[in-house]
């Protein structure tokens, strides 16, 4: 190899030596600004990797790929309709492998969610989506989609729900005009905990801050009596 290849081969080697101290200082960046908000919510904060918690199980983003776990894990309580609701929040990760035949290629997935324990008993399952958004995890929940009188937020929200009568008080006309307001976002609740989470993204602190003013205002929206109904 001459002069002019060992070069490139070390200005190769410096660039990539280069990208990988970027992306370092960056996620030790995000990790502190994460390690502050919780602090400031007054939840703990956890950035090692968890694998196998009881509490991804019920939901289907958590059971994609191999190799899942989650990090930037902050947990404890967030305040919403004048109670205390179990909150667990932070990154999750997972590895999709595929094969061609020749090679053999692993890639890594990145999303952020916040899970809130409801304090409210006997609540049926329930998913509100927009329309076309993460159609075959949506689907697995294997309900029937419900239509409401509203065309417009039928034609942009899928809802399922075992239990319809459920979906139709939770999702009255105040709520519907709250989610037309909002229309990117999705909820799961199931088994008494509320997912929110928007796919492969990871978020920032003011993103969290964000999804929990969102999750406090969805559920003030929830009318009084399925509130009443349900404590």
């Amino acid at each position: 190899m001459g002069v002019g290849g060992i070069l490139i081969v070390l200005l190769v080697v410096a660039a990539v030596a280069g990208l990988a101290m970027f992306a370092a200082k960056k996620e030790r960046e995000r990790r502190e600004e994460l390690r502050l908000l919780a602090a400031d919510l007054g939840l703990s904060f956890d950035p090692a990797r968890r694998r196998g918690e009881e509490q991804y199980r019920g939901f289907a983003p958590f059971q994609q790929g191999h190799s899942r776990c989650a990090l930037n894990t902050m947990d404890g309580v967030v305040e919403c309709i004048g109670r205390p609701f179990g909150a667990l929040m932070g990154d999750f990760e997972y590895k999709v492998t595929s094969h061609n035949g020749k090679t053999t290629t692993t890639t890594t997935h990145h999303f952020s969610y916040l899970m809130l324990r409801v304090p409210l008993r006997d609540l049926p399952d329930l998913a509100i989506r927009p329309e076309g958004f993460f159609d075959k995890i949506a689907g697995a929940i294997g309900f029937d989609d419900i239509d409401f009188e509203s065309a417009e937020f039928s034609r942009k929200f899928l809802v399922k729900s075992a239990d319809k009568r459920f979906a139709y008080d939770v999702v009255d006309p105040r709520m519907m005009e709250f989610l037309l307001a909002n229309p990117r976002r999705q909820v799961q609740l199931a088994g008494g905990s509320l997912l929110l989470w928007d796919g492969a993204r990871r978020w920032s602190g003011a993103d969290f801050r964000d999804r929990i003013a969102f999750v406090r205002a969805f559920f003030e929206h929830w009318p009084e009596h399925v509130v009443k109904e349900h404590s």
